[in-house]
């Protein structure tokens, strides 16, 4: 059944073609623009995060440890620091980060990384001094970890709360379970502490059933969150307070007789899209500026198994996707992070494990 509307609705979608020119670039077709991809920088192992700083440089982490700046004109690599404690193992290392808003004034770099034995996983808030780090404050710490399924993105909300998914960790069960903090995404105060105003006292847990979300990302008030399936239904969420999200009693929409009473009594939220076979939904971005006119009011999600740039576009409300188009279909391999100039330029991370890239989209 979830195959044949997967057929079906895919059956409904434009795909964009695509083509290189003599100089390796490669070109999309848009109506109104010719989109063009340009590597701004290679030799990089396993990108997880990208952020456009407010230095007008990208900032990246590497699974193996390594946060550096990226010039995104000349494609330079400056060494910021490199987390000892880090332990790549699997899927796990160096996750994701984030940027104060006020970076000017609270120059704080927020990361969360997976260390130790036994593996767990930990929130860090480092000073950027000097041109490094410097004075590590521990957030959140003893999230439990595995060398699959541990998350972890990390987002600064308009109304300043740190939120952070995590994923079950390969204990599927502990996604239901409040108690624990795997498969959730958590909210935060930007020290630590928990804000009055979560859906449960004293809890970090602003929403849970997550499986492993990837992607996070706020617009016009709304939350959205790309998430991993096991071997069906990748997911698009729309992420609303103190819910449930299903897994792992339900897997995509609520569509076979056991699921919809699971969802009935728990009163699960269904995804706004779902995908089987799956593509490893991973970095998710928003964009709403006129550089490029179709991209505006759309979800843009980077693929992992699917090699790919997705545009989701958004019904006015933003609780519908109206439609789905692919971009650059492997052309740069596995793509983990996605982040956008305030220009408009878009610029993708590639997670192949050796000579990634990151590659701007521009017009």
């Amino acid at each position: 059944m979830k195959t044949l509307l997967y057929t079906l609705l895919m059956l409904s979608f434009a795909f964009s073609a695509c083509k290189k020119d003599d100089d390796g670039s490669v070109e999309e077709e848009l109506p109104d623009v010719t989109l063009k991809a340009r590597v701004v920088s290679s030799g990089l192992s396993n990108i997880w995060e990208m952020v456009y700083g407010p230095d007008q440089q990208i900032w990246i982490t590497e699974r193996s440890g390594k946060i550096s700046r990226i010039n995104p004109e000349t494609g330079a690599k400056t060494a910021v620091y490199t987390i000892p404690e880090v332990v790549s193992n699997g899927e796990g290392g160096l996750l994701g980060m984030a940027l104060h808003p006020q970076f000017s004034t609270s120059p704080w770099v927020y990361v969360v990384y997976n260390y130790g034995s036994p593996y767990k996983e930990k929130v860090v808030r480092f000073t950027y001094s000097g041109g490094t780090l410097t004075s590590p404050l521990v957030i959140l710490d003893q999230i439990p970890a595995a060398n699959i399924h541990n998350g972890s993105r990390l987002m600064i909300s308009s109304d300043q709360k740190l939120f952070v998914t995590t994923g079950d960790a390969s204990v599927a069960a502990n996604a239901q379970d409040q108690n624990s903090l795997s498969g959730k995404i958590l909210r935060l105060n930007l020290d630590g502490s928990i804000p009055s105003d979560n859906p449960t006292a004293g809890s970090r847990v602003w929403s849970f059933g997550h499986r492993n979300a990837q992607g996070l990302v706020e617009a016009n008030g709304k939350l959205y969150a790309s998430e991993h399936g096991p071997n069906n239904d990748d997911e698009i969420n729309l992420i609303a307070k103190g819910r449930n999200y299903g897994w792992p009693n339900v897997e995509g929409y609520c569509n076979t007789t056991t699921e919809q009473a699971f969802c009935s009594a728990n009163n699960v939220v269904e995804p706004l899209t779902a995908w089987t076979p799956t593509i490893a939904t991973s970095g998710l971005s928003y964009y709403n500026s006129d550089y490029i006119p179709q991209f505006k009011n759309s979800l843009l999600l980077v693929t992992l198994k699917a090699s790919k740039l997705v545009q989701l576009k958004l019904n006015a409300a933003g609780d519908q996707i109206e439609s789905q188009k692919d971009f650059y279909v492997n052309a740069y391999g596995r793509l983990r992070a996605i982040c956008q100039s305030p220009e408009g330029k878009i610029f993708l991370g590639s997670s192949n494990g050796s000579d990634d890239k990151i590659i701007e989209i521009s017009k």
